[in-house]
């Protein structure tokens, strides 16, 4: 694919709002960045998609948020695509390419764009503005009202979306589609899958922060006690460690399985297409599979941060460890937590909620809703790909949305190789030029039918 005039002119827009370094946290405990990046942001995104700016309204929501309503022929039952202006910090040393540069490298369909926020998810909020200013320009208005919802603080769990939707439900709107940041297309995820698959969230997995503390009088280190509390806390999370959540198979992931059960090669097809009776031997085999299918049939817990002594020969008072627990649906962050304090089993180190969110409620995976993401898929990324249900494994803005909207979903159109996806929130972030073009597409033909 080699891009015509418009779409270099595409991707120089993108480039050039990849450049503002919009990072919505600290780094390393450090000072957290001021709104300057956010300012300039919105100025460029003004400057540089005029039509949509003469023709939607804009309004700004807990300090940086946009939301932006483009009005169509109903205002009943809108569409909403989401995206965040936000991206987490980089550690420059360790990019290949200047994160902020946003280099192009290669050629073809092998070009990248290397820079922050290429996937996550710039990449999605720049494809939304030009599908929405390329209509505009040729004449179109919605049959329905179109919001375009960016918060922008997305990667600290703020509270810019989360306004958003609260000036959404206080205005008595009920989007009949919701659409934000989720799965993308891929290939081998799934063992022995022969097509692409668009791996559409239909719910998120809940997110808790657990802190495990032991205490003690603390002194110098040259006389430590018969139990310190960093052996305690080091049973606590080796017992953690080593009893992990047990193995289920929740309904979204089942339906996932017998979607692509047709397109299988080998013996996986008739165990896919009897999930039902295979189903709880599948769930023991696919943590050993890899750590994304592990996330998909279990509540996952894990020690993020450990902490202790203030210098070398000093006992700790306080010995503390974070762990991240994401909760599968059908979990609690009550029960979790009761039962993290089953497995550490020592009344001498505190389990303490530090913060939580239970699981999304589930959107269907039938109906119009479905069947638009669907089409959208097929015509703009390739007829052969097989859309189906998802359970997001990490957390994301939409799930402030599902108490105004039914219909929650979580994909973005993008074919990602297992490269650019373990590149997120690392160092090397990227996309191919051509997958990023083809998702303009997508928000295109789904704008279109909306």
């Amino acid at each position: 694919m080699t891009p015509g005039t418009e779409q270099r002119d595409a991707i120089a827009r993108f480039r050039e709002l990849l450049r503002i370094p919009t990072v919505s946290m600290a780094v390393d405990g450090g000072e957290a960045p001021d709104d300057t990046a956010f300012v300039a942001f919105r100025d460029a995104l003004a400057r540089l998609y005029p039509a949509a700016h003469r023709t939607l309204e804009l309004e700004t929501i807990a300090g940086h948020s946009l939301l932006y309503r483009w009005r169509g022929a109903d205002a009943e039952r809108p569409l909403v695509l989401m995206a965040h202006q936000d991206v987490v910090p980089v550690v420059p040393a360790e990019w290949t390419h200047p994160p902020f540069a946003a280099e192009l490298v290669g050629t073809g369909e092998d070009e990248e764009i290397h820079a922050r926020g290429a996937v996550d998810d710039k990449g999605a909020l720049v494809a939304i503005l030009e599908a929405v200013e390329s209509l505009i320009v040729a004449g179109a208005t919605p049959a329905r009202d179109v919001y375009l919802a960016f918060g922008h603080n997305e990667e600290v769990a703020g509270d810019g979306a989360r306004d958003i939707a609260t000036a959404l439900r206080d205005r008595g709107i009920r989007p009949s589609l919701v659409l934000d940041e989720g799965g993308a297309v891929v290939e081998g995820v799934l063992p022995a899958v022969a097509v692409p698959t668009a791996m559409i969230g239909v719910a998120e997995r809940g997110v808790m922060t657990v802190h495990l503390t032991a205490r003690e009088l603390g002194g110098h280190a040259s006389t430590p006690p018969r139990d310190p509390a960093t052996a305690r806390l080091a049973r606590a999370v080796l017992r953690l460690h080593r009893r992990p959540f047990p193995t289920r198979l929740v309904a979204p992931v089942r339906a996932m399985f017998e979607t692509v059960a047709p397109h299988t090669r080998g013996p996986l097809r008739r165990v896919f297409a009897n999930i039902g009776v295979s189903g709880r031997l599948l769930v023991k085999v696919f943590p050993r599979l890899g750590p994304e299918l592990n996330a998909l049939v279990r509540t996952t817990a894990v020690v993020t941060e450990l902490s202790g002594a203030t210098g070398a020969n000093v006992l700790a008072t306080s010995a503390r460890a974070s762990v991240n627990v994401r909760l599968l649906p059908g979990d609690t962050a009550a029960s979790a937590v009761a039962r993290i304090r089953s497995v550490v089993r020592d009344p001498l180190v505190e389990v303490e909620v530090a913060a939580a969110s239970d699981p999304s409620p589930v959107s269907p995976w039938s109906g119009p809703a479905w069947d638009r993401l669907a089409a959208a898929t097929a015509s703009a990324l390739g007829s052969e790909i097989v859309a189906t249900p998802y359970i997001q494994l990490g957390a994301s803005d939409s799930r402030w949305f599902t108490e105004i909207s039914d219909h929650v979903y979580r994909f973005t159109p993008f074919h990602l190789t297992r490269g650019e996806r373990e590149a997120l929130h690392s160092h090397d972030e990227r996309i191919r030029v051509a997958s990023w073009l083809r998702g303009i597409e997508f928000y295109r033909d789904l704008l279109r039918a909306s």
